[in-house]
């Protein structure tokens, strides 16, 4: 028998096995909301307070007690332990231990169901906003990248066979672009989060007077889950839609990585990859291996199996809550986690790339600028399909001399906003100052907003 604390136990020990199969990582995933547990419950006692359920000395109780409870969790002294069943019982057998009876009342009007939903929803926001700042710094770090390199050669490829002209700059731009992009879908992660579920109870409210727009406005959501029932009819959706949202920053990620490793390879050489990046071979001592970013491919890569999986669980289920949607905080949390991750890794590693220059122009040439004498042809009237077949003819012939490879002439061809010869790296830098002004600004007004309850601010 286990001696793991239930909400919903008469006070019989419980079975280790029914313990092991329905707690299964709970109590590992839970550590992580323990904090909003706590916050969540400030707010629902301010509600339950307005109900007539608690009295204002009460309140205060249990208000100063949780924010102590706030403290141990900071220093690890209040944790989810093996005689817990999760956050919310460990919270509560915290709060039984001081206050005795009253910590028991903190629990009325309100179901583990709509309690977990609000700590995931707050953990959810905190973390979108880290991940906006992350996802910001690395794209500041190869827009710094591209504005070193702006005019260094290298070859574009599609195919992963040699195609036109690049350079560096449009290379690191294109990634920083691209994670802009992604940037902004996070907004469907946000706003998903960002209504209030306490008072929908199990799913079909409670028999009290609770304010839940008080309620939600002290925990700094914009506003409530309004029909109880659609609460739990969210339950696994929010988890797919903040997923989702998420997805595109890890496949922007994966594919950085992975040039990376190709371009850093002897064959390529366009970058380095330096020591302090690097890992080695037990075996071979000249290998300098790219297992940082080899690895960056790899999780985003399983990222995918995160969406897969929490899609899964909640695709196929009626509605209201099942017991089957517990196993969609795990890839959420761990979807979380790694994209924060990656995106802290690609900030640091990125200004620490090298770029040998000299491979990159020497590899411009050739049958590269095939196209090139293609459009020099059109801009002297030449028609577009006229102008490509001489090209054809000419290189497939014996004896083709491609013309010499000119930096300025390359450059200045591609004068279209966005191509190699006009980045626009202001604007770009402009955009992404924007944007990280926008989620700094959202962040701080949500921390002030829970500063605001834990300090008891009655607005």
């Amino acid at each position: 028998m286990s001696d793991a604390t239930t909400l919903w136990g008469a006070g019989a020990p419980l079975d280790e096995l029914l313990d092991r199969h329905t707690v299964g990582e709970d109590r590992e995933l839970d550590r992580a909301l323990l904090r909003w547990d706590v916050l969540g419950s400030m707010a629902h006692a301010r509600g339950l307070e307005e109900a007539g359920v608690l009295s204002p000395q009460e309140r205060g109780q249990l208000h100063r007690a949780l924010a102590e409870a706030l403290d141990a969790v900071a220093s690890g002294e209040l944790t989810v332990g093996p005689q817990d069943e999760d956050a919310h019982s460990a919270l509560e057998a915290w709060l039984v231990e001081r206050l005795g009876e009253l910590g028991l009342r903190i629990h009325a009007g309100r179901s583990r169901n709509d309690q977990v939903q609000v700590d995931l929803r707050l953990l959810v926001k905190d973390r979108l906003v880290a991940i906006a700042d992350r996802t910001a710094a690395a794209a500041g770090a190869l827009l710094d990248l591209a504005g070193r390199h702006e005019r260094s050669l290298m070859p574009g490829y599609t195919h992963l066979r040699r195609a036109m002209p690049s350079t560096v700059g449009l290379w690191a731009a294109g990634h920083a672009d691209a994670l802009l992009e992604s940037l902004e879908t996070l907004e469907s992660g946000w706003a998903a989060a960002d209504r209030c579920p306490l008072g929908s109870g199990a799913g079909y409210g409670v028999p009290l007077p609770l304010p839940r727009e008080l309620v939600a406005e002290l925990l700094g959501f914009s506003g409530i889950q309004h029909t109880v029932t659609a609460v739990q009819q969210s339950r696994g959706k929010l988890e797919v839609t903040v997923l989702h949202s998420l997805w595109p920053l890890a496949h922007d990620l994966g594919k950085l990585a992975w040039d990376v490793v190709l371009f850093s390879a002897g064959e390529y050489g366009f970058l380095r990859i330096p020591e302090a990046l690097a890992t080695g071979s037990s075996i071979m001592p000249h290998k300098k291996n790219p297992d940082l970013f080899e690895l960056t491919r790899a999780r985003a890569a399983a990222f995918d199996g995160m969406v897969a999986e929490a899609m899964a669980v909640t695709g196929k289920l009626p509605g209201g809550y099942h017991r089957d949607l517990q196993l969609t905080k795990g890839p959420l949390l761990r979807g979380l986690e790694s994209v924060g991750e990656m995106l802290e890794l690609a900030a640091w590693a990125v200004p620490q790339l090298e770029v040998d220059e000299e491979r990159c122009r020497a590899a411009v040439g050739g049958e590269l600028l095939a196209t090139d004498e293609v459009f020099a042809r059109v801009r002297q009237g030449v028609p577009f399909r006229t102008a490509y077949r001489q090209v054809a003819a000419e290189v497939a012939a014996p004896g083709w001399q491609p013309p010499d490879v000119d930096t300025e002439a390359i450059l200045v061809a591609r004068s279209s906003t966005g191509a190699a010869g006009n980045l626009g790296l202001p604007a770009l830098g402009q955009r992404l100052e924007k944007l990280r002004e926008r989620w700094r600004e959202r962040g701080a007004a949500f921390r002030r907003r829970l500063e605001a309850l834990v300090e008891g601010d009655p607005a």
